[in-house]
Parts: C-alpha cells; structure tokens; sequence
C-alpha cells in the first residue's frame, strides 16, 4: 500500500459553500411546463389579438363615439375624442321620414330569405344524399351561386329581368300570354288577380329576397348535407321495415336529427341577411321598396354627408339585431339544446 509523500499537498474534495452556490434571484420562480406553455400560447394569440383590436375593436368604438356627435363628412379628421356630445343625431334617425318602414322592409327581407335559403338547401340536400350517376358534378354545380362574384350574378339577375330585353318576360309571353312586360326590379306594387281577388304584392322586395334565396342557398346545403352524411343508415331501415312511408320518416326520423343544424342555420342566415346590402344595393339601389337599414345607412353617409347620423343608424340596427337575437335564444334556445 503506497502513502502520498510526507509534506506533499493532500487534495480534499470539499463542497462549496453556501455563499458560492448559484442563486435564483428572489421573486422568481422556476419556469415549469405550464407556464412554457401559457407563454407559448399568449405569443401565438398576440398577432390574432392585434389584427382584431385594429381591424374590428377600434372601428365599433370610434363609431359609438362618432354616433354622439354632431359630425359631418368634412370635419372627420379634425375631430377628437372629448367633443359636443349629444342625443341629435338619434334624435334625427327616429324622427327621419321612412325609419320604421325601412326596419319593416328589413325584418320582411331577413325573414324571408333566411327561410328560403334554408328550405331550398333542405330540399337540395335531401335530393341529392342518395348515391347517383353525376351525382359528384351536381353537388359541385349547386355552389355556383355562392362562390360566383355577387357584381357579376346581380348583372345577369338585372339583364334577365329587363322589361326590354329581359328572357324571362320573354318566356312570360311565349308560355303565359303576358300582355306587358314586367319591371321586376323597380315596380314597388304589383296587382295580381287571384281567385277573384285583386291582391297587390311587393314585387321589387320579392324578387330581391329571391335572388337572395337563390344565392344563398347553398350555404345550407353543405351544412345540411353534411349532417345527413351522419345519420346512422339504420335508423330508416329499421323505420323501413315497420312500413314507415317516406313522409313519416323525414318527420320522425331525418328532421329531428337535422333541427339543431337547422336552428343554428337559421341564426347564421339572419345576422347575415339582416345586415346584408351590396346584394338589395346592386339589384335596385333600395329603390322601389327595398330600402333595408343598411341602404339607409349608406345613403346618410353618402348622399347626407351625415357621418353621425349614419353611425347612429349603424347603431340602432345592431342593437335591434341584438334583442330579435335576445328573443331567439330565450325562447328557442333551450328547445334548440334538448333537441340536440
């Protein structure tokens, strides 16, 4: 056994000090997974959160703000945020001549439609779900009304309804001996004899909610078709077999599977529809008793130069939109999650 030399330095492993030891500063934690992770996720939210504070926040604020003021197209960019605020500018949107005709129109317009596309959309997507020789370029066929450009479907709407030149009015000669043509697009009431009765129809506003139908059925379609995709095959089999005719299985079995879809459809299309103007805009520029709130809207900004009043419009059209919304899901909501 050797021993280290006498008088030679002995090397001893000693352990540092407290005092040398590496210290967190205090208030610090250790970084764990969680906190990576919320980190993680705060950094990837931050550019959405811009995006939308710029884009969506910031305009409904300076809105609300430009609603109480008395401001006008030529003094907007010298305006601040502290100015004359005052009620005038409600004042003169519920006391201008046509306010609630219009917010009639509107809700006669959102109603309509929203119950036409859907229901062309049901009707699309049920002749369609059975397996069929072109069945793939159908489909592919009923979304060109709603991916087509809407300046460029409005156009061939307007050139076809044309009194001069228009195919249908042709047709209507050719096939229902129509002594005039009809202005389809600009005639407010139109007298129609039914049964007996002389009945006048708001012609301009039904041909607009059924262009509005026609382009926007598809977007029903997908989502009801889609959902028809998923009802177990079993089920009408089974109701089949106990000799269930096709009416009764649409009732009892398809169209209990397909309300919660339906319902929520329905609250898509109206916020929408209700706020919906290049469409009524292109067809007949709100004329002939189509003036929707957001026309009117357009209007006291453009042809007014009235930008507080047309935010005050902007403002009493979303807080009626907010209470017909408030109606739905007090009264229909709870029906919508019990069928679901």
């Amino acid at each position: 056994m050797t021993t280290a030399p006498t008088g030679a330095p002995q090397r001893r492993e000693t352990s540092p000090r407290p005092a040398d030891r590496p210290t967190a500063p205090r208030g610090h934690r250790p970084m764990t997974a969680a906190r990576r992770a919320n980190r993680a996720g705060l950094a990837f939210v931050s550019p959405t959160f811009l995006v939308v504070l710029v884009v969506v926040v910031l305009p409904i604020l300076w809105t609300v703000l430009l609603a109480f003021q008395k401001a006008r197209l030529v003094d907007i960019q010298g305006m601040g945020l502290l100015g004359n605020w005052s009620l005038d500018n409600f004042t003169q949107v519920f006391g201008s001549a046509g306010f609630w005709s219009s917010l009639t129109t509107t809700l006669l317009y959102t109603a309509g439609a929203t119950l036409g596309s859907v229901v062309l959309g049901l009707v699309a997507a049920l002749a369609l779900r059975k397996p069929f020789r072109g069945r793939g370029l159908l489909r592919a066929a009923m979304l060109l009304p709603y991916v087509a450009p809407v300046v460029a479907v409005a156009f061939v709407w307007e050139v076809a309804l044309s009194p001069q030149y228009g195919i249908v009015n042709d047709w209507g000669r050719r096939l229902f001996g129509w002594d005039d043509p009809i202005a389809f697009l600009s005639t407010r009431e139109y007298e129609v004899h039914l049964l007996g009765l002389h009945v006048d129809i708001p012609l301009a506003l039904l041909t607009v909610i059924a262009f509005e139908c026609w382009r926007y059925f598809p977007f029903a379609f997908l989502f009801i078709l889609a959902r028809l995709q998923a009802v177990p095959d079993g089920l009408e089999e089974a109701a089949l077999v106990d000799g269930a005719t096709p009416t009764q299985r649409f009732r009892h079995i398809l169209l209990p599977q397909l309300m919660p879809v339906i319902a929520l459809l329905c609250v898509l299309r109206f916020i929408m529809t209700f706020n919906k103007f290049d469409d009524v805009y292109l067809l007949t520029g709100g004329g002939a008793g189509t003036d929707v709130a957001a026309v009117r809207v357009y209007d006291f900004l453009t042809a007014r130069y009235d930008v507080g009043a047309a935010a005050a419009q902007a403002l009493v059209l979303a807080a009626s939109l907010m209470i017909l919304l408030g109606f739905y899901f007090r009264f229909f909501g709870n029906k919508v999650q019990e069928d679901s």
